[in-house]
């Protein structure tokens, strides 16, 4: 088997302000888009990341179609975490758990979207 692409989806209640959040905040671009649905991509995450309306009624299988959110993280690994904070804590993003260093060395912190998909920055240290 090869693996061509990656790419993880979620349902949430706006797709657009998901996408917008991740647009202005990670530089992620619009890949495509039509109602209740939109892909976007970053040209070093290595992965796609799609937004599906909950309800849309082309999601399968059925009764799996709710909100995605809880007990789920997104992460991305960055190589300047610090940076990557401030930038962001200067732009107003909502940081939901502030920076800190685990005792195994990964560096995060953690923000969510307007949908409440936490996305988070990590950096190993």
């Amino acid at each position: 088997m090869t693996i061509t692409a990656s790419t993880i989806s979620l349902n949430v209640a706006d797709p657009q302000t998901s996408a917008k959040f991740l647009i202005d905040t990670l530089g992620f671009a619009e890949l495509m888009s039509a109602d209740g649905f939109v892909s976007l991509g970053h040209p070093e995450a290595g992965m796609s990341v799609v937004y599906l309306a909950v309800g849309l009624k082309s999601f399968k299988p059925t009764n799996k179609a709710g909100a995605a959110g809880e007990g789920l993280l997104v992460a991305f690994t960055v190589d300047n975490i610090d940076a990557e904070y401030e930038r962001l804590c200067a732009a107003g993003v909502p940081i939901v758990t502030p920076i800190e260093t685990e005792p195994w060395g990964e560096r995060y912190f953690q923000m969510a979207d307007p949908n409440g998909i936490i996305i988070q920055l990590v950096q190993w240290v």
